[in-house]
């Protein structure tokens, strides 16, 4: 298992796994590396922390690209009559984890 860092946020990932990531720049079916900050097993009990990363990558392959479902985000004041409704879909990357 690794801890690797995509868009600012991190993900506890194992080999074989779909994962769904904000936008990342390769096409579909391209392999990508991502960082990895922690490297543990849980059945020899052996952990790895970088600092902050590691020099080992995993390597994912890019699936698809897609947008997630639709977030409504509304604003409103009281007594003013002032309501305001907005719309946001996220641009999304499916991606697989394919060698820790």
């Amino acid at each position: 298992m690794a801890v690797v860092k995509t868009g600012g946020k991190q993900y506890l990932v194992k080999e074989s796994q779909e994962i769904m990531v904000d936008r990342l720049a390769g096409q579909e079916k391209e392999k990508i590396a991502l960082e990895t900050l922690a490297l543990f097993d849980e059945e020899k009990d052996t952990f790895e922390l970088g600092t902050p990363t590691l020099k080992q990558q995993v390597e994912a392959e890019v699936l698809s690209h897609l947008q997630g479902d639709k977030i409504r985000v509304s604003r409103f004041k009281s007594k003013v009559r002032y309501r305001r409704t907005k719309g946001f879909r996220p641009q999304l990357t499916k991606i697989k984890i394919t060698k820790i």
